[in-house]
């Protein structure tokens, strides 16, 4: 089946299941097609579906992730003990776990094509990878600095690990900081638990939860390195991975510090 044909039987499901998306308009090009899928799909409840669209979402998924340059963790080098850094989409990164920097209800984006970690990660994994964490959450909201795991589904990760970052409102305080450094320390504690030996970590809410960006890495670095001399053989490797080159500058900047502090 072409791709095309593909992308249409989806947005044919999608739009007969719910009567209020009967007036949109459907795009014709590809891309805009594709695009409006994609928002179709970040607005979807977590509820029961077709195996039969499953199938044909893992199908286009797979066929995407074949187009795109993958990173392996292999071939990142390490700047600092087993720390790495790397500027990429995280959803591209070839490794055990990624971390996502979700919200409360751990379900996912729900706005549209939105440019945010969460939205990125749920809609490159799949429409699975929302009703698992509806499943875990059973309608909970998940508490700040703490981590769930799951399969990652149609990333080439096997595993997300999901942490509720801080939100910094006006300005940063004491628990703000605390609260980061439950996040790393959580996905640490639960990537090991689980045997995971290598793991990518976001800038944790240094976007629209704006952490500033400068101590939330200071933060980031010394929660994993005071973990890693706790524990020294849990991980082989561990990654920073940033979306911007400031994030880039500021991680590449504190590690080669600690590098040359020996």
């Amino acid at each position: 089946m072409k791709t095309d044909e593909i992308i249409d039987k989806m947005i044919a499901y999608l739009v007969n299941e719910d009567s209020s998306l009967k007036n949109y308009v459907i795009p014709n090009e590809t891309l805009k097609k594709r695009l409006f899928l994609r928002g179709l799909i970040n607005l979807r409840a977590p509820k029961p579906i077709d195996e039969e669209f499953l199938k044909l979402e893992d199908e286009l998924l797979q066929r995407e992730l074949k187009q795109k340059n993958i990173i392996d963790e292999k071939d990142i080098e390490p700047l600092y003990k087993n720390m790495g850094l790397c500027l990429c989409d995280i959803t591209v990164l070839k490794i055990e776990a990624i971390v996502n920097a979700a919200n409360s209800s751990l379900l996912g984006c729900f706005i549209p094509n939105h440019s945010c970690i969460d939205n990125a990660i749920h809609s490159e994994a799949g429409i699975r990878l929302r009703l698992k964490c509806h499943e875990i959450m059973n309608g909970e909201e998940e508490k700040t600095g703490s981590a769930k795991i799951t399969r990652a589904y149609n990333l080439p990760s096997k595993f997300v690990i999901h942490t509720v970052g801080p939100i910094v409102l006006n300005k940063l305080t004491r628990k703000n900081c605390q609260d980061l450094e439950k996040c790393y320390f959580s996905c640490l504690e639960i990537a090991r638990e689980h045997n995971i030996r290598t793991i990518a970590f976001p800038a944790i809410s240094t976007g629209v939860f704006h952490f500033p960006k400068e101590e939330a890495s200071k933060i980031a670095i010394e929660t994993v390195l005071k973990y890693i001399e706790e524990y020294p053989m849990a991980f082989d490797k561990i990654v920073f991975c940033v979306f911007t080159k400031e994030d880039q500058a500021i991680y590449e900047r504190l590690l080669k510090n600690k590098g040359s502090n020996l």
